[in-house]
């Protein structure tokens, strides 16, 4: 089980690696073959069924987000813990309200995410 510190932390520099908009802050809290999902991504990438997998389709994916929002900046509002698991709810674009859910490995890196949005 993950302890409650390590939760608030990885929360904290995960919001503060996506405000330094450096894609490899962001890719480092992620295992080499994390899957994610979001409704974004489905709205963009429509071939992709809005999943990804693995660091490499994240950096092409991720890297043109942020180079298409350089207003991006997140608030963290909450964080939840699970046994393995997390749920971030933070403030995104625009102040609206967004949840990521990962899931770690036992490597407490991030093997697999999955954004809402309003």
């Amino acid at each position: 089980m993950l302890s409650k510190t390590f939760i608030e932390e990885f929360a904290t520099e995960w919001i503060a690696s996506w405000n330094s908009h450096d894609i490899e802050r962001i890719l480092a809290h992620y295992d080499e073959a994390f899957e994610f999902s979001s409704p974004v991504l489905a709205k963009f990438s429509s071939v992709s069924g809005g999943t990804l997998t693995g660091k490499a389709a994240a950096r092409v994916y991720w890297s043109k987000g942020l180079a298409a929002r350089p207003d991006l900046h997140f608030e963290l509002v909450t964080v939840l813990k699970g046994v393995q698991s997390a749920v971030i709810y933070y403030a995104g674009l625009g102040g609206k309200l967004c949840a990521e859910f990962f899931v770690f490995g036992t490597n407490g890196k991030v093997a697999s995410s999955h954004a809402h949005g309003a």
